[in-house]
């Protein structure tokens, strides 16, 4: 059993951050994402997430790659599909509520450490490639990838309050 006390409590942040610059929100710096399509992100990889949680849960191999999730086209895509901010709001506390559920109840300490085949970007940058990351360990790291594998970093917060002024 994994403890999602702090998993929720990032979800809880970064739905609590998102409402705070809905309404306020500025532009962007230049080659910046704005709230919608940061939020579109975090929904992009959090699908992804799920989906290689539940490839483990099933005895599946799978990899965790974050490429299609900066591709700007399934960023907007994934706002267009959600309504906009609200509806990405509530596609991300809907996520919450099945990551907490599957790696809570679902994966058992020995699924928390197999590893698996992962390719994580930022931007352009190329983070980890052809690295095998131990489930537990992408699940519980708030100091790597501000979205592997977990809901909100320093950086997805910092991008938002930017953004509110």
């Amino acid at each position: 059993m994994f403890d999602t006390t702090a998993l929720r409590a990032a979800y809880d942040a970064l739905l609590d951050a998102a409402v705070t610059v809905a309404d306020t929100a500025t532009a962007p710096p230049p080659g910046e994402w704005n709230a919608d399509q940061i939020l579109a992100h975090v929904t992009l990889v959090d699908a992804t997430t799920i989906g290689v949680v539940a490839a483990v849960t099933a005895g599946s191999h799978t990899v965790y790659d974050t490429r299609l999730t900066l591709d700007p086209w399934t960023i907007d895509r994934a706002i267009t599909l959600a309504g906009g901010s609200a509806g990405l709001r509530a596609r991300i506390s809907g996520q919450a509520d099945a990551m907490c559920a599957l790696v809570g109840s679902s994966l058992s300490e020995t699924e928390l450490d197999i590893p698996v085949s992962t390719r994580l970007l930022s931007g352009t940058t190329l983070l980890l490639r052809d690295c095998h990351c131990i489930v537990r360990a992408r699940l519980s790291d708030r100091r790597g990838h501000p979205y592997a594998l977990y809901p909100m970093g320093i950086t997805v917060r910092g991008a938002l309050r930017r953004l509110s002024g």
